[in-house]
């Protein structure tokens, strides 16, 4: 895995991103140069340009998911994967090489014989990565431990969002209890656990162990492992890291201090707050027609209102209304009581039921987006009544409230819809990610996959 700015990017995305990046910018010169009448000078200009052009390409790919692994999903996935892909990129890519700088030499003839070729590039990528790839360049993983925790490990190790790690086996402590791992995967042991790690040539160790104190870790050994050069990790980074979630069951409250992130300085408010206010006006003046229409459907299907306004707790606890566009009934709380809102809910008139699942409910929020309220990117605001249950049921749940609540999130884009306590824990993992981790740089991948959980309909209710 790779940190960028605070955030994690699996080394085989790297790797794939690369290695279309120069397909992409060789078909370009390949095809360029089978046109005639192409001079040494105007190359100056070809090159630059036909490098733009293939990093322009394989950048919106990868912030639109395409590179994210689909192993074990079915065909019908792949397709969506693909589709996706085709339908966002292949006009981009004919307005990026219409405005490029290279004139006749990029003729009709280059222009669709590129497009083609980065229409088979998105074909092919969609289905290798259904796999998993890059076994050559897999880095081997050692967990350390065999009780739940190791297990937990070993489940996430294999998900295909995994791919990279390649899991060796458990090395027990010798202080555990019973072990809840297959002992068919228990390594016997082999002398220190730098020996066990230099005979599997393991590059990285999992220490999946929650009681560290009594002399249970082989605290020498692991340090002799990172002086070989070999990555030791805890559990709170492991899942940071390969998940993208800072997990609640191995949360400490002295780790929230001391560690890193979860920085809210002035710099990062300012650039969020200018980010958010020129993203939110763009996407409302593009929004509008669409806005206008299902305001108007909405009507015709059983009068007003057209908005929704619902009460909702934002930053530091302050609470504020909500603008949405109304997808229930007018009397789907007659009772007065607050309720989740299920999949497939029967309160859902059949325009919200459309509305909800394309997510234009949720552009009316641009306008709390433009007036401070909400960002565009951050944790979903909840109802303060479900915010009081949640606060006292859920460690930590408080914490994700010291930023703006946002109109889509890390959580909305890792997890499907929920609505459970049980659903809340697994979004709040998500949520405290985000909150430490928070960037620019995040925001627009939360925004680009966001496009792309619209265009699927992943998720939706």
């Amino acid at each position: 895995m790779l940190k960028v700015f605070s955030h994690y990017f699996p080394a085989t995305t790297l790797y794939q991103v690369i290695f279309d990046a120069v397909v992409l910018f060789a078909g370009v010169i390949i095809a360029i140069v089978l046109q005639p009448d192409v001079g040494i000078e105007a190359w100056r200009t070809i090159v630059p340009s036909a490098l733009f052009f293939a990093v322009a390409m394989v950048v919106l790919n990868t912030l639109t998911g395409f590179y994210r692994p689909v192993a074990g999903r079915q065909t019908k996935d792949v397709v969506a994967r693909v589709l996706v892909g085709i339908i966002v990129s292949i006009p981009v890519a004919y307005g990026v090489f219409r405005v490029l700088p290279w004139g006749e030499f990029a003729s009709e003839a280059v222009e669709v014989s590129v497009i083609l070729l980065l229409g088979l590039i998105l074909l092919m990528r969609g289905f290798a990565n259904r796999g998993r790839l890059g076994a050559l360049l897999s880095r081997r993983v050692l967990v350390l431990g065999t009780g739940a925790e190791a297990e937990s490990v070993e489940r996430v190790l294999r998900d295909p969002d995994s791919r990279g790690l390649k899991f060796v086996g458990f090395l027990p402590t010798g202080d555990e209890d019973a072990p809840s791992v297959a002992a068919d995967q228990i390594l016997a042991q082999r002398g220190a656990v730098v020996d066990v790690v230099n005979e599997l040539g393991v590059n990285e160790v999992i220490v999946a162990v929650r009681e560290r104190r009594g002399g249970v870790l082989p605290l020498r050994e692991l340090l002799d492992c990172k002086m070989r050069g070999v990555k030791v990790y805890d559990l709170s980074t492991f899942y940071e890291r390969v998940r993208g979630q800072v997990r609640i069951d191995t949360l400490k409250a002295s780790w929230l201090i001391f560690g890193d992130g979860f920085r809210q300085g002035f710099w990062r408010s300012l650039v969020k707050r200018c980010f958010d206010l020129a993203a939110s006006l763009v996407l409302l003046l593009l929004a509008l027609p669409v806005m206008l229409l299902t305001a108007l459907i909405i009507l015709l299907e059983d009068g007003g209102p057209v908005f929704y306004r619902q009460l909702r707790v934002g930053q530091n606890g302050r609470q504020f209304k909500v603008i949405k566009f109304r997808s229930m009934g007018t009397d789907a709380e007659k009772d007065g009581k607050p309720r989740w809102a299920q999949s497939n809910d029967n309160r859902v008139t059949r325009v919200g039921r459309i509305i909800r699942k394309l997510r234009i409910d949720e552009l009316p929020q641009l306008f709390n987006v433009f007036m401070g309220e909400m960002s565009l990117v951050g944790p979903r605001p909840e109802r303060p009544f479900f915010v009081d249950q949640l606060t006292a049921e859920i460690p930590f749940y408080a914490v994700r409230h010291c930023v703006k609540p946002g109109v889509t999130g890390w959580a909305q884009v890792r997890y499907q819809y929920g609505a459970s306590v049980d659903d809340a824990v697994q979004k709040l993992q998500y949520d405290l990610y985000y909150v430490k981790n928070h960037t620019l740089l995040l925001d627009i991948v939360v925004l680009a996959e966001t496009v792309r959980v619209v265009l699927t309909g992943e998720g939706a209710q």
